[in-house]
Protein backbone atom coordinates (compact mmCIF):
# COMPACT_ATOMS: atom_id res chain seq x y z
CA UNK A 1 0.00 0.00 0.00
CA UNK A 2 1.65 3.22 -1.13
CA UNK A 3 1.57 6.33 1.02
CA UNK A 4 0.25 9.50 -0.65
CA UNK A 5 2.92 12.16 -0.29
CA UNK A 6 1.41 14.72 -2.66
CA UNK A 7 1.25 17.50 -0.06
CA UNK A 8 4.27 16.38 1.94
CA UNK A 9 7.23 18.69 2.44
CA UNK A 10 10.24 18.41 0.17
CA UNK A 11 13.35 17.09 1.82
CA UNK A 12 17.03 16.68 1.30
CA UNK A 13 19.23 16.94 4.36
CA UNK A 14 16.23 18.06 6.41
CA UNK A 15 17.30 20.10 9.45
CA UNK A 16 16.07 19.06 12.90
CA UNK A 17 16.59 22.05 15.14
CA UNK A 18 16.52 21.61 18.90
CA UNK A 19 12.93 21.89 20.13
CA UNK A 20 11.44 21.02 16.72
CA UNK A 21 9.75 18.01 15.11
CA UNK A 22 9.89 16.47 11.63
CA UNK A 23 6.97 14.36 10.44
CA UNK A 24 8.96 11.44 9.07
CA UNK A 25 5.86 9.85 7.58
CA UNK A 26 5.08 12.96 5.55
CA UNK A 27 8.57 13.54 4.12
CA UNK A 28 8.73 13.16 0.34
CA UNK A 29 11.68 10.95 -0.43
CA UNK A 30 13.24 10.85 -3.90
CA UNK A 31 12.56 7.23 -4.91
CA UNK A 32 14.64 5.67 -7.69
CA UNK A 33 14.92 2.26 -9.30
CA UNK A 34 17.48 0.01 -7.66
CA UNK A 35 20.42 -1.26 -9.72
CA UNK A 36 19.34 -4.37 -11.67
CA UNK A 37 22.06 -6.46 -10.01
CA UNK A 38 20.40 -5.88 -6.62
CA UNK A 39 16.80 -6.68 -7.65
CA UNK A 40 15.56 -10.24 -7.17
CA UNK A 41 11.80 -9.73 -7.77
CA UNK A 42 9.47 -6.95 -8.83
CA UNK A 43 10.62 -3.45 -9.63
CA UNK A 44 11.27 -1.89 -6.22
CA UNK A 45 12.15 1.76 -5.80
CA UNK A 46 14.19 3.09 -2.89
CA UNK A 47 15.25 6.41 -1.52
CA UNK A 48 16.58 8.09 1.58
CA UNK A 49 17.28 11.45 3.06
CA UNK A 50 19.67 12.50 5.78
CA UNK A 51 18.34 14.49 8.71
CA UNK A 52 20.71 17.06 10.17
CA UNK A 53 20.21 16.41 13.89
CA UNK A 54 23.32 18.25 15.01
CA UNK A 55 26.88 17.26 15.82
CA UNK A 56 27.55 13.65 16.75
CA UNK A 57 24.39 12.26 15.17
CA UNK A 58 23.88 10.64 11.80
CA UNK A 59 20.28 9.75 11.08
CA UNK A 60 17.85 9.66 8.21
CA UNK A 61 14.73 8.20 6.68
CA UNK A 62 14.80 5.34 4.14
CA UNK A 63 12.00 3.80 2.09
CA UNK A 64 11.66 0.88 -0.31
CA UNK A 65 8.57 -0.08 -2.27
CA UNK A 66 7.27 -3.63 -2.68
CA UNK A 67 9.68 -6.10 -4.24
CA UNK A 68 12.83 -8.03 -3.37
CA UNK A 69 16.42 -6.77 -3.35
CA UNK A 70 19.78 -7.69 -1.87
CA UNK A 71 22.16 -5.39 -0.03
CA UNK A 72 25.40 -5.26 1.93
CA UNK A 73 24.66 -3.39 5.14
CA UNK A 74 26.27 -0.58 7.09
CA UNK A 75 26.28 -0.42 10.90
CA UNK A 76 22.87 0.91 11.83
CA UNK A 77 19.97 0.80 14.23
CA UNK A 78 16.52 1.48 12.83
CA UNK A 79 12.84 1.78 13.71
CA UNK A 80 10.19 0.80 11.16
CA UNK A 81 7.55 3.49 10.73
CA UNK A 82 5.25 1.77 8.25
CA UNK A 83 5.05 -1.27 6.00
CA UNK A 84 6.23 -4.82 6.39
CA UNK A 85 9.17 -6.90 5.23
CA UNK A 86 11.04 -10.13 5.69
CA UNK A 87 14.81 -9.73 5.86
CA UNK A 88 17.10 -12.72 5.45
CA UNK A 89 20.63 -12.34 6.78
CA UNK A 90 23.23 -14.55 5.08
CA UNK A 91 26.36 -16.01 6.66
CA UNK A 92 29.83 -15.98 5.17
CA UNK A 93 29.06 -19.34 3.53
CA UNK A 94 26.12 -17.80 1.63
CA UNK A 95 23.52 -19.78 3.57
CA UNK A 96 20.75 -18.00 5.51
CA UNK A 97 21.79 -17.35 9.13
CA UNK A 98 18.57 -15.73 10.32
CA UNK A 99 15.30 -14.24 9.18
CA UNK A 100 13.67 -11.18 10.76
CA UNK A 101 10.13 -9.94 10.27
CA UNK A 102 9.62 -6.18 10.23
CA UNK A 103 6.44 -4.22 10.91
CA UNK A 104 5.65 -0.75 12.30
CA UNK A 105 7.40 -0.34 15.63
CA UNK A 106 10.13 -2.93 14.94
CA UNK A 107 13.53 -1.88 16.28
CA UNK A 108 16.45 -3.54 14.52
CA UNK A 109 20.21 -3.50 14.27
CA UNK A 110 22.43 -4.42 11.34
CA UNK A 111 26.21 -4.71 11.27
CA UNK A 112 28.57 -3.49 8.57
CA UNK A 113 29.17 -6.11 5.91
CA UNK A 114 26.03 -8.19 6.60
CA UNK A 115 24.63 -9.55 3.35
CA UNK A 116 20.84 -9.32 3.31
CA UNK A 117 17.80 -9.92 1.16
CA UNK A 118 14.85 -7.60 1.73
CA UNK A 119 11.40 -8.87 0.70
CA UNK A 120 9.16 -5.84 1.03
CA UNK A 121 5.52 -6.92 1.39
CA UNK A 122 4.14 -3.40 1.95
CA UNK A 123 6.12 -0.24 1.17
CA UNK A 124 8.56 0.04 4.09
CA UNK A 125 9.77 3.26 5.69
CA UNK A 126 12.27 3.39 8.54
CA UNK A 127 14.29 5.91 10.52
CA UNK A 128 17.93 4.87 10.76
CA UNK A 129 20.77 5.91 13.03
CA UNK A 130 24.38 5.37 11.91
CA UNK A 131 27.55 5.65 13.96
CA UNK A 132 29.37 8.94 13.52
CA UNK A 133 32.83 8.54 12.04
Amino acid sequence: MAHDETDAPETGDAPLAAGSVIDTLALRLPLEALPAAEVRAGAPLAGATDIDAGPGLSLGVWEMTAGTAVDVEADECFVVLRGSATVTIFGDDGDPDSVIELRPGSLGRLAAGMRTEWVIHEDLRKVYILPVE
